[in-house]
């Protein structure tokens, strides 16, 4: 093989190698922002802060069934103290397309020990179309050891 072929396949390589790994990245972090826009949206609930909730989830802002609904459930479920994430569960732990699924997770406060456990509803891109993270709802607390299934 010639020195030119050589050089070309190894810097090919390379070039695929880091647009292979900078994709994985992204992927791998998609959770990890999942999450902080969760709990986010955790401590604006707990706080009472309903304007701050529907912040997070502007679909549910636009439609006004759903944000009557999520202010009813800000208001109830308003207490004090840090929010405590106890289980965390993501919509998916990698999202290579486009996806849309339920996160769900079991938090409390200082103040009300007993667990809440939500479920929310995630739309997740995949690293060619944005890599963006967007909650679309929040739901009612659910029982403790229930599923988040549709």
């Amino acid at each position: 093989m010639q020195r030119r072929t050589k050089i070309t396949a190894i810097v090919f390589g390379v070039f695929v190698f880091l647009g292979m790994s900078l994709l994985l990245a992204r992927v791998l972090v998609g959770t990890g922002d999942e999450r902080a826009l969760v709990v986010d949206i955790l401590e604006a609930q707990a706080s009472g802060d309903a304007e701050a909730v529907l912040a997070g989830l502007p679909r549910c802002a636009r439609d006004p069934v759903c944000s009557q609904v999520t202010t009813e459930r800000t208001e109830r479920l308003a207490r004090d103290g840090e929010v405590e994430i106890l289980n965390y569960d993501p919509s998916t732990q990698a999202a290579f397309t486009d996806q849309t699924g339920f996160a769900r997770v079991a938090w409390r406060t200082e103040s009300v020990r007993f667990p809440v456990v939500q479920c929310l509803v995630v739309r997740r891109q995949g690293p060619l179309t944005g890599g963006s993270v967007a909650l679309i709802s929040i739901s009612n607390p659910i029982g403790l050891e229930a599923d988040c299934a549709p």
